[in-house]
């Protein structure tokens, strides 16, 4: 079995900054492997433990994507190979286009099984790649996925729902987005870092890859946090127990938590 772990090297958010009027200062934020990406290196690694499979890491970006630290960040989390797509047309793009050239990326690494992602980038957070990188190789797109088994001829997955858990039998290749509570990551020690300069890595050229739409490219003009609601905002005092309780029941009420 053949997974690609389709992953982002993006801003790390705990080197932003929020300014005092509510804006985040990405300017001093360095780069590293996207927050929920390691959840997804786990389940592929575990899969492949399982299935005598392999792991190969996916990840496109710009040029400054590919460095000796990024390299060595992806494959000291478990993959045999890494394969990179490192162009500065490819700065600020946007989910579809970085889906469409992820999709001319797994077409090229060829024989895939399964790609199994993180629910979203630090950096996008629309959750649109996945489903979207699904729907440029024509696979089905599973998110909110909790567990992946191997089963004779694919996989068994389980998916959270509104409903509950939906677990479904998938055969043929498909796109799995791993929740970011999946499984706790390990953390690479000494011995994963010093192997990962060792593994190979194989560098695409943008210009080579079959994307079937041109790269769009979008820019992110400022980031901020989202002003505070105030819904919810009662102030019960408590001089009088119960004038504070009766009033504490009329405001459940009136939430509809009643």
């Amino acid at each position: 079995m053949k997974i690609v772990v389709a992953y982002k090297w993006a801003p790390n958010p705990q080197d932003a900054e929020v300014r005092p009027d509510g804006t985040v200062d990405w300017s001093r934020a360095k780069g590293a492997v996207s927050e929920h990406d390691p959840v997804a290196f786990e389940v592929a690694r575990r899969l492949a433990d399982a299935t005598g499979g392999e792991v190969v890491a996916l990840s496109v970006g710009p040029a400054s994507s590919d460095t000796p630290l990024a390299r060595k960040a992806a494959l000291s989390r478990g993959p045999e190979r890494l394969v990179l797509v490192a162009d500065d047309a490819l700065a600020g793009a946007g989910s579809t286009a970085t889906a469409a050239v992820l999709a001319a990326a797994v077409r090229a690494i060829g024989d895939v099984d399964v790609v199994v992602t993180g629910p979203e980038s630090v950096d996008n957070g629309d959750r649109q790649v996945p489903m979207t990188l699904a729907g440029h190789l024509g696979w089905p797109g599973l998110g909110d996925v909790g567990d992946v088994q191997a089963a004779d001829g694919g996989l068994v997955v389980e998916r959270a729902t509104d409903r509950g858990v939906q677990v479904l039998d998938v055969t043929g290749p498909a796109v799995l987005a791993v929740a970011a509570d999946a499984v706790v990551p390990r953390v690479p020690g000494m011995k994963d870092i010093l192997g990962a300069a060792k593994k190979p890595t194989d560098v695409l050229a943008l210009a080579d890859l079959d994307v079937p739409a041109p790269v769009a490219v979008t820019e992110v003009v400022g980031s901020s946090r989202p002003a505070p609601s105030a819904r919810g905002r009662n102030v019960i005092t408590t001089a009088d127990p119960a004038a504070a309780a009766a009033e504490l029941v009329d405001a459940l009420r009136a939430a509809g938590a009643l």
